[in-house]
């Protein structure tokens, strides 16, 4: 390459020069101001909280209700006991962790997208 091919750097001395960034769209005051877009993200949070409730709703009334026809079947009162008594609650506990991680999700998103942080 000779002298003439190659680039040449140029120094600047000056004070560097501030951009202003663009003034970013405030989510939070949206929802303060209770405009209709503000209005929009609370329903979007609503929705969901909703679909989690629901759907939890619905798999308890499935487990709750063939419990009836599980006993029809076993025509013995011990195990119909024995079911009520024990085997009843993990089904129920496990429907309300799964709520629960579901609906913190939710508001983890949802904080997330009023914050305006990516999502991860």
């Amino acid at each position: 390459m000779t002298a003439e091919s190659t680039p040449r750097r140029e120094v600047v001395t000056g004070e560097p020069r501030r951009v202003r960034p663009l003034p970013r769209y405030r989510t939070q005051s949206e929802i303060d101001e209770q405009t209709a877009l503000g209005g929009a993200y609370v329903r979007s949070l609503m929705r969901s909280q909703l679909r989690a409730g629901l759907s939890a709703f619905a798999v308890l009334a499935v487990v709750a209700g063939t419990l009836p026809l599980v006993f029809a079947a076993l025509r013995s009162d011990a195990v119909v006991w024995a079911v009520l008594g024990f085997a009843a609650y993990p089904p129920l506990t496990l429907i309300a962790w799964w709520y629960v991680r579901r609906a913190e999700r939710n508001e983890h998103d949802f904080a997330r997208l009023v914050e305006g942080r990516p999502a991860q």
